[in-house]
């Protein structure tokens, strides 16, 4: 099926998920919520002290559109806003909390890039967020930029995976106390998120795949819950357990099984697990999972690879996941966000990719 196509399909074959958010299509094709930035985005961010606020806010309006357009072309049932205003700039989620010197320090600057390279914040005062986090300004952008049809999803850091760039301090004496404190922080701005109506929320949560293996799991499950508490019922929920992706490599141990059982206990009604990069290991427990009544959304695309998957390619692995699971309760998408691919990379691994579903739901009379 070509591009076009595929366009055109788009809002006729998802416009019911927007009437029921618990609905979903069988066999649906999403993403985890990052895209790449164009590269003049890339430069702007660089050296945003030569751009003035007006020129910002063009930019950042301008981004958006070219990441709802490939998503779009692609043929994508759910699409995101690409995640393009978060990095660098005053939107970006740090910039947003008080109680943080804004400026990060990174332990390490030369060698290969690795997540110690990354900046962290040092800790000033108690963490708060006067004007919200951002994530509901971008959604309502997104809403004023995409056309009608396609399923419109808005993907938040969870308190966790928040805490990990925040270094301890004063008050806050481990890792654990900085996430008490960002739990309401990132609650209001999943609630602020369903009351601008949006239906299709993603707590992203990888540092808890990352690390479940020498954590508590059933920690991580408890503290998942009490931030998800006033959004379980209005919205579709989702989160993303992947394992890092920071240049293209992991983070933690590769594994699933440490997250369960404790992980079935998640309110969530769809879970995303990354399963391409790991040549689909563990996959079985996809199993499990929609045994359990929760949707598997299945990393299909590998991000951290160059190689394109065929249209081919993508149908096998379908194939695959329907010997676990069921098509009304599977979906598909990129192993993790695509902000570390390279776009023409991303563009194309995506068309493949609905491609790829497309050829099975001919198969099984789905479309």
């Amino acid at each position: 099926m070509s591009p076009a196509k595929q366009v055109a399909l788009a809002p006729e074959s998802s416009s019911k998920l927007q009437v029921g958010q618990k609905q979903r299509r069988p066999l649906q094709t999403t993403v985890i919520g990052s895209y790449p930035f164009p590269g003049w985005l890339e430069f702007a961010s660089s050296h945003l002290d030569q751009f003035g606020e007006a020129d910002i806010e063009e930019m950042r309006k301008d981004a958006v559109i070219a990441a709802v357009h490939d998503q779009l072309a692609a043929g994508l049932d759910v699409i995101t806003d690409g995640e393009q205003t978060r990095y660098d700039f005053n939107l970006s989620f740090y910039g947003r909390l008080d109680g943080l010197d804004p400026t990060p320090s990174s332990p390490r600057r030369f060698g290969p890039p690795a997540h110690d390279q990354r900046g962290k914040y040092q800790v000033t005062g108690t963490l708060r967020s006067k004007h919200g986090l951002g994530a509901v300004e971008e959604f309502e952008l997104l809403q004023k930029i995409a056309p009608p049809g396609p399923v419109l999803k808005a993907s938040v850091p969870g308190p966790y995976t928040l805490s990990g760039r925040i270094n301890p301090g004063g008050i806050y004496k481990s890792r654990w106390d900085v996430t008490e404190a960002l739990i309401p922080i990132v609650r209001e701005e999943l609630e602020g998120l369903v009351q601008s109506g949006c239906r299709e929320i993603t707590l992203d949560e990888p540092s808890m795949s990352c690390y479940a293996h020498r954590e508590d799991p059933r920690r991580f499950a408890e503290m998942f819950a009490e931030t998800v508490k006033p959004i379980s019922g209005p919205c579709r929920l989702s989160t993303h357990l992947c394992f890092g992706n920071y240049k293209g490599r992991a983070v933690g141990l590769r594994r699933y099984a440490p997250l369960f059982p404790a992980f079935f206990e998640l309110p969530v009604d769809e879970m995303h697990l990354e399963m391409a990069s790991r040549e689909f290991a563990e996959i079985e427990v996809i199993r499990e999972i929609v045994g359990r009544g929760i949707d598997a959304a299945v990393g299909i695309i590998d991000v951290k690879s160059y190689y394109i998957e065929t249209p081919s390619d993508v149908a096998e692995r379908v194939r695959l996941c329907l010997k676990y699971a069921p098509a009304e309760k599977l979906s598909f998408a990129p192993d993790c966000g695509l902000s570390q691919t390279a776009r023409w990379a991303a563009r194309q691994k995506l068309v493949n990719m609905v491609a790829g579903v497309s050829l099975v739901r001919r198969e099984l009379g789905l479309s």
